[in-house]
């Protein structure tokens, strides 16, 4: 299997299912293929319908950067906007950064007044990821290479992966997590930048065969490696399908949580009255731990104004 960046893996083994999922919410003209969810927007719903934000993005948000929580946004979810359109656009609607920058990527965002939330460095894949000793080397020569820039372009994190099971005991994939981990920390401490590593789903349309799909499996690991520069990127879109009970399960593990990101279930789709989870109160809840970082916008959007309903999930979270 090739090396894959994330935006690549998520579209080629998750992309039929996620499709057919955004398809049974998105009306009767909607289609699951992945071909039709990444077309470019031409004005309306692909069922004919207005958008879902017809002036969301002419309109004034809440504040970005409230009290205790910045808000951002993944780049890859709106990937088919050419990057400095979309950093142009971010930074009317009113947010600080973008989320899942590749190094290539940093200056771009930096030319528009804009910060990195979490880099992308290519350490390691999903599926190719801490667990197995033979990705290590790997993992960790992108974190020597990539940490000391992060840290100079103000980077305040990093992104890593559990990666697939393939087989292998939880046991021997723990122990082989917290010993590449405990190779990276030091370098991450001595740039002050921090290590993030994410929990998944592993269900059809997630991430199948993904190790790390639970928050228990990503706390022994983390607690085990005890530092302050290695922390879980919790993924409310991905662990309310896993586990659910979001916000009883980040205000135990807010110790360890240092990156959050949103998406709405079911579909992946806009965090709005069409899923189940009322992000107003999650976004409480966090504010409620003390959490003084970032929390990205990583869902797909199905509305024919994309940076409308970005705006939209920006006003809503600024209401909690």
């Amino acid at each position: 299997m090739p090396n894959l960046t994330r935006r690549q893996l998520i579209r080629a083994t998750g992309a039929a299912s996620l499709g057919g999922l955004l398809g049974a919410h998105a009306g009767p003209g909607a289609t699951a293929s992945a071909t039709t969810r990444d077309a470019p927007r031409t004005g309306q719903r692909r069922d004919g319908s207005p958008p879902a934000h017809p002036n969301a993005s002419d309109a004034a948000p809440s504040p970005a950067q409230t009290p205790g929580l910045l808000q951002s946004v993944a780049r890859w979810c709106f990937e088919e906007i050419p990057l400095p359109e979309f950093c142009a656009a971010v930074s009317r609607i009113g947010l600080p950064a973008i989320d899942l920058l590749t190094v290539e990527e940093w200056a771009v965002a930096r030319d528009h007044g804009l910060a990195v939330s979490c880099g992308d460095v290519a350490a390691g894949t999903i599926e190719d990821g801490l667990n197995e000793p033979r990705n290590h080397p790997a993992i960790i020569g992108a974190f020597e290479r990539h940490i000391p820039r992060a840290a100079r372009e103000e980077v305040p994190n990093v992104i890593c992966f559990f990666g697939n099971r393939r087989g292998m005991a939880e046991s021997v994939a723990i122990e082989n997590s917290i010993r590449c981990l405990r190779e990276c920390a030091p370098i991450a401490e001595a740039e002050g930048v921090t290590i993030l590593v994410e929990a998944l789903n592993s269900k059809p349309g997630g991430h199948l065969d993904y190790i790390g799909d639970r928050m228990p499996y990503a706390l022994e690991i983390v607690r085990a490696v005890d530092s302050p520069r290695v922390r879980i990127l919790y993924d409310i879109y991905h662990m309310q399908i896993m586990e659910g009970d979001i916000i009883r399960t980040l205000t135990d593990a807010r110790e360890w949580i240092g990156h959050y990101h949103t998406g709405g279930v079911p579909g992946r789709a806009e965090i709005d009255e069409t899923q189940e989870l009322f992000y107003p109160a999650i976004v409480r809840a966090i504010r409620d731990t003390g959490f003084s970082g970032y929390m990205a916008h990583e869902f797909i959007p199905r509305s024919a104004d994309p940076t409308g309903s970005l705006a939209a999930a920006v006003r809503l979270c600024g209401e909690g």
